[in-house]
């Protein structure tokens, strides 16, 4: 019943495993699940608990979870599957949910993770701590928690939801609001010929770029902060997504922008010119098309628990 001890050789880089075990009755049948345990190549050291009906086992390289619980089979005992489910949050696409599920699966004792976008949710099969899944989720850049089925959780999640929804529709409010005059200035002229000139005999081209770079501002350190909080960390991380995507591109734009309105002599002179709206711009239609992801996801996980609630209610 006592662990091999890791200290026989120390070049041996050893991984821990927990796994259920159903069926054990007694000590002798602890000693005979660890003697299966250990006769499984790559396999250091296992100790096993009737008490608490768990084994832990130490392995010199990253252990296949089913050769491990066929081994137990073969002794004559049954390795449950224990399922854990977590809502995640900031996925905001396919990208994330593969990222995640990837993560997961990289946890030892995990024998398979599923992530679904719409409700947000991840359910991975093993006996795995759920402290060691939400760090290695949290680790690929998400945040997570484990879901207490008995508790009102259901509920906080569409509170949570609903509060998110409300304040993605504030920043598109806000987004919109700032980035309309900043299109105006400097694109009206290709849809009204005379804007171009009123605007050169009003505010002078200058205090027109100053103006949007203002504007332009207040939207990337306000409805656009996010994107720059979330997308920089994920592409130090080197697994860039959509908000690093987002974050460079419009960072490039308004830094170019920046240079152009206060510090032209360092540019070409045909080249001095800004593109504060296009930074604008892509923050808006990003900020639009989220705040619509996050609401057809909310009908969407009110639509699967609504069909839950019907199929449990339904007379066997």
């Amino acid at each position: 019943m006592n662990m091999d001890s890791p200290s026989q050789d120390a070049s041996l880089r050893l991984e821990a495993v927990r796994l259920p075990i159903a069926g054990m009755r007694g000590t002798s049948c602890a000693g005979r699940i660890e003697q299966a345990l250990r006769a499984v190549p790559g396999v250091h050291g296992a100790s096993v608990d009737p008490a608490s009906g768990w084994a832990d086992v130490q392995t010199v390289a990253p252990a296949d979870h089913r050769t491990l619980a066929r081994a137990i089979e073969r002794a004559g005992y049954a390795v449950p599957i224990i399922k854990t489910e977590l809502a995640i949050e900031g996925m905001t696409c396919a990208s994330c949910v593969g990222r995640v599920e990837r993560a997961l699966r990289t946890v030892p004792g995990v024998t398979a993770a599923r992530v679904n976008l719409a409700t947000e949710r991840a359910v991975v099969e093993g006996g795995v701590d759920a402290r060691l899944l939400i760090q290695a989720i949290d680790d690929a850049g998400y945040a997570a928690r484990p879901i207490d089925r008995a508790s009102s959780r259901e509920a906080d999640d569409a509170v949570r939801k609903g509060a998110e929804q409300a304040a993605m529709k504030r920043a598109v409010a806000v987004s919109i609001a700032l980035t309309l005059p900043v299109v105006v200035l400097e694109m009206g002229a290709h849809l009204v010929p005379g804007v171009h000139h009123l605007i050169n005999r009003t505010l002078g081209m200058q205090w027109n770029w100053v103006i949007q770079f203002a504007l332009t501002t207040l939207v990337i350190l306000g409805p656009g902060r996010r994107f720059y909080q979330h997308g920089f960390p994920a592409l130090f991380r080197l697994a860039p997504d959509m908000n690093s995507l987002v974050a460079v591109g419009t960072l490039a734009a308004y830094a170019y922008s920046l240079v152009a309105t206060f510090m032209p002599a360092l540019l070409p002179a045909e080249a001095v010119n800004v593109y504060y709206e296009a930074a604008a711009v892509i923050v808006t239609l990003i900020l639009i098309g989220r705040f619509l992801e996050a609401r057809a996801r909310g009908r969407a996980s009110q639509a699967i628990q609504g069909f839950g609630e019907q199929w449990n209610q339904k007379p066997t």
